[in-house]
This record gives C-alpha cells, sequence and structure tokens, in this order.
C-alpha cells in the first residue's frame, strides 16, 4: 500500500519540515541484522549483494530455486 501512496508520504514529509527516525533506524537494523547472518560469506561481494537484496526488497532469480 506504501508504494502506491509514496508521493502523498513524500509530499507531506516535504510540507510538515520533519523527518522520522524511525524509518533510518528500521534500515540500519535490517543493514545489520543482513550482516549478522552473513557472517559465512567469504568475500565482500557476496554480503553486498545480501544487502542489496534484503534492503532492496530484490525478486530472487529463479535459477535459485531450480535443480538439475
Amino acid at each position: 500500500m506504501s508504494r502506491n501512496h509514496r508521493h502523498l508520504l513524500l509530499n507531506w514529509f516535504w510540507g510538515e519540515k520533519r523527518f522520522s527516525s524511525g524509518i533510518v533506524e528500521g534500515f540500519d537494523n535490517k543493514a545489520k541484522s543482513t550482516t549478522r547472518k552473513a557472517y559465512g560469506f567469504r568475500t565482500y561481494h557476496g554480503i553486498e549483494i545480501d544487502l542489496y537484496h534484503a534492503l532492496g526488497n530484490l525478486p530472487v532469480p529463479k535459477s535459485t530455486h531450480e535443480f538439475f
């Protein structure tokens, strides 16, 4: 729902001249928990891809769930 009304929400924040730190804290918490899960990765590149998927809500490729 928030994606559909994103422009209205952003207009409210700009009009009121105040920003909630809850959004920033939420992103920070999600990044920390994703990094905590990623301790088994051998390279930073793997952690970076995991963060892109977690924070950007990117779709998982179909080939990830296929078996030969």
